[in-house]
């Protein structure tokens, strides 16, 4: 099945901008709808944005008009351009499947900080 590396994190001030990717092991990912989920200490992990193999595209509440999700399918990639950051988007950012599953099936994530 698919495996999912993320990276692009990092320390960055408010305002600034990261780009993140998500780079899938197989070549199945062109029929997974694909997600970017985040988590802070103490909260629940949450949808930041989706992407179905269609190119319908859906975001969090939080991050509509700062936040952008593409696919490159030829390169097994999803990405995530994060415009205008703000200390409440510091969080660990995950890649999975969308839905996502049920299982613990999540890896290390990067870690994004905004802070000045």
């Amino acid at each position: 099945q698919v495996q999912l590396v993320e990276s692009g994190g990092g320390l960055v001030q408010p305002g600034g901008s990261l780009r993140l990717s998500c780079a899938a092991s197989g070549s199945i990912f062109s029929f997974y709808a694909m997600g970017w989920y985040r988590q802070a200490p103490g909260k629940q992990r949450e949808l930041v944005a989706a992407i179905t193999s269609g190119g319908r595209i859906n975001y969090g509440d939080s991050v509509k008009g700062r936040f952008t999700i593409s696919r490159d399918d030829a390169k097994n990639t999803v990405y995530l351009q994060m415009n205008s950051l703000k200390p409440e988007d510091t969080a660990v950012y995950y890649c999975n499947v969308y839905p996502p599953p049920l299982s613990d099936s999540w890896g290390q994530g990067t870690q994004v900080t905004v802070s000045s």
